[in-house]
């Protein structure tokens, strides 16, 4: 059966897409139409907080909007996994975050990883993350190439460079089994490294793009099948009466009517 999934780049920005359509269309499965897209109405960044939660925004309306275009999941493209537990609150497709896949997917590669990711900020949210998502005993630490996202899609071979460095200082470091590259576009980048014919390190390195494309494909296949389903008995329970539902509904309403606006304000 053919499955559509959406990788959603949550930037109010179309200045990732190509690279990631380059790097991760070739490994979806046949019958697969991946569909690369943006956000619009929001920060072009969210190295920060702040705009982050702006971002959540407008990417909780772009992937309820995928549900009713038809996709079959939804990949929330940051290592952050921005939205994706309210998300799941939203729609019955599977959403997924490409940090929590590849926590999942880990032990097919090694017990424990340390996790590369941009910059110390950044690093803060993940150390957070790693608790939420049980993973403490398997990663032994963090480790910074010290770049912002605006900068990676500039000078992809460099940003690769410093992968290349600083993943095998981390696991000299940490004796982790594993390395998760925790950002899209550093993934991204060290992806289009190895796909113009780099050579990949003597360890393995989780590109959580294609751990998160996996397990959408995974997730979707089986729900066409009928042997997925997502509980509404509690953290994703959604409003049981009128009176909740209609606050939903008001809520998503008054983000469509401020839209106009937010266009104007974040072009």
């Amino acid at each position: 059966m053919a499955l559509r999934i959406n990788f959603i780049n949550p930037f109010g920005t179309t200045a990732y897409d190509a690279l990631i359509h380059e790097t991760l269309s070739f490994y979806a499965s046949e019958g697969t139409e991946l569909v690369i897209t943006h956000l619009d109405a929001c920060p072009a960044d969210m190295d920060y907080f702040y705009p982050k939660h702006f971002v959540e925004l407008a990417l909780l309306d772009a992937i309820k909007s995928a549900e009713e275009q038809g996709f079959d999941a939804v990949i929330s493209g940051c290592c952050y996994d921005p939205g994706v537990m309210v998300a799941r609150e939203l729609v019955d497709i599977p959403v997924i975050g490409p940090f929590e896949a590849s926590l999942n997917l880990l032990s097919y590669y090694g017990r424990t990883a340390v996790i590369v990711t941009d910059h110390v900020k950044a690093g803060s949210q993940m150390k957070d993350n790693v608790k939420l998502y049980g993973a403490s005993d398997r990663v032994l630490g963090l480790d910074v190439i010290n770049w912002y996202v605006r900068d990676m899609v500039n000078d992809t071979a460099a940003v690769a460079r410093d992968v290349v460095e600083v993943t095998a200082r981390s696991i000299k470091a940490t004796g982790a089994e594993a390395v998760i590259l925790n950002c899209t576009i550093i993934a991204a980048s060290y992806q289009k490294y190895l796909m113009e014919g780099g050579a990949p390190a003597p360890f393995p390195i989780l590109n959580p793009n294609l751990m998160a494309l996996t397990m959408a494909e995974s997730m979707a296949r089986l729900r066409q099948k009928g042997a997925a389903q997502i509980s509404r008995l509690g953290y994703y329970g959604q409003p049981p009466d009128a009176h909740f539902r209609a606050v939903t509904e008001g809520t998503r309403a008054a983000w469509a009517a401020a839209r106009p606006a937010l266009l104007q304000s974040f072009k």
